[in-house]
């Protein structure tokens, strides 16, 4: 009976380039648990990230190079490994967390909580283990889209425990005040409201910490970069020009903190009529995509206007986590699998190195 041999496979493997990070699948160790049978092969491809978007292209290349040598079945069993994105240091706050996501605008109403929680579901719904903190402090919608009610417990050590849901630890501020009530602070308070949130929640082990920034560039953005190392920075728009003047503000902010900036988003992209389906343009066209052109951003896509959104963050059921989802939430689960790829290049690239260059 005809066999394959371990080194052939290897050999063929070695063959295979990752497609987003470079170098082969042997050299950069994701070739695990080999074993062989006959003519079949089993073994397991361990990632940089579960919400690989290159997963179906890998595959791909993997099946080509091993037909050749003989192999007529092939069993792949998928694995990852988060790696940090940015360096740790002995003092620093959140030793579990790997990767740090902030989420900006600059300008309310562009639908950036929707986006951040959007982003933290889908990555846990990839298999990423996901952290999201609402650091809009006077304004916190995230336990509502997320469907959660109480207040968190107490851990070890008088550690705060974040609530769960859809696969995501959150904390709020929403969870120890009176609804309703409004939050009135200057911004010392809520620059040490999310100081706390930093370090006295129990976040564990994370993959990836979403956090929803307030719109503007004041205290809650100073207190985040001075407290921890952010690993990217997602910016989020609409095509209309008043949005992406905030947004520009936003980007200089960043810029100025020496955070990398992952990329643009463009929300609210056009609504798809329900009578004809062509794409009406509320808020414009193409504003977002010209605008990261200018700036040398990467454009991370655009979301379109979907009435799920809407009815799903009402409810506490966001857009991708819905049982039906509507082309928004496909839209929002490539921009996590994008923002996922991309902090597995800066990881590769020993975190040296911003995604992009800004100017």
């Amino acid at each position: 009976m005809l066999q394959v041999t371990e080194s052939a496979v290897m050999a063929a493997l070695g063959t295979v380039q990752e497609p987003e990070l470079g170098g082969d699948l042997v050299t950069r160790n994701m070739i695990k648990d080999l074993t062989l049978d006959g003519v079949s092969v089993a073994f397991t491809i361990e990632l940089t990230t579960p919400a690989c978007p290159l997963k179906d292209e890998i595959e791909s290349r993997v099946r080509t190079a091993l037909n050749p040598i003989g192999v007529e079945s092939i069993d792949i069993t998928w694995g990852s490994m988060v790696r940090r994105a940015t360096p740790r240091t002995a003092e620093q706050l959140l030793p579990g967390v790997k990767n740090v996501i902030a989420v900006a605008s600059g300008k309310g109403g562009v639908g950036k909580s929707t986006v951040a929680v959007n982003l933290a579901v889908a990555l846990a719904r990839d298999g990423a283990t996901v952290g999201l903190l609402d650091a809009d402090i006077t304004g916190p919608n995230v336990p509502m889209m997320l469907g959660l009610d109480g207040q968190p417990g107490q851990g070890a050590g008088d550690k705060i425990l974040p609530l769960s849901r859809h696969g995501v630890k959150a904390i709020s501020i929403q969870f120890f005040v009176p609804p309703g009530q409004p939050i009135i602070w200057r911004g010392p308070l809520v620059g040490g409201a999310i100081q706390q949130f930093l370090r006295d929640v129990d976040w564990g082990e994370l993959d990836y910490l979403v956090i929803d920034l307030p719109p503007g560039t004041s205290d809650a953005q100073l207190t985040l970069a001075q407290a921890v190392p952010i690993s990217g920075a997602v910016l989020v728009t609409t095509p209309q020009e008043v949005a992406l003047l905030d947004v520009e503000k936003a980007l200089a902010m960043f810029k100025r903190m020496s955070v990398p900036v992952i990329g643009l988003v463009e929300n609210m992209s056009g609504l798809a009529c329900p009578h004809c389906s062509e794409m009406i343009d509320l808020f414009g066209r193409g504003g977002g995509e010209r605008f990261a052109r200018e700036h040398g951003l990467e454009f991370l896509g655009g979301i379109p206007l979907d009435i799920t959104v809407r009815q799903g963050g009402d409810v506490g059921v966001p857009a991708v986590a819905q049982r039906e989802p509507g082309v928004a939430a496909v839209a929002l689960q490539h921009l996590a699998r994008i923002v996922a790829a991309r902090m597995s290049v800066r990881a590769a690239a020993g975190a040296d190195q911003p995604v992009l260059t800004v100017s």
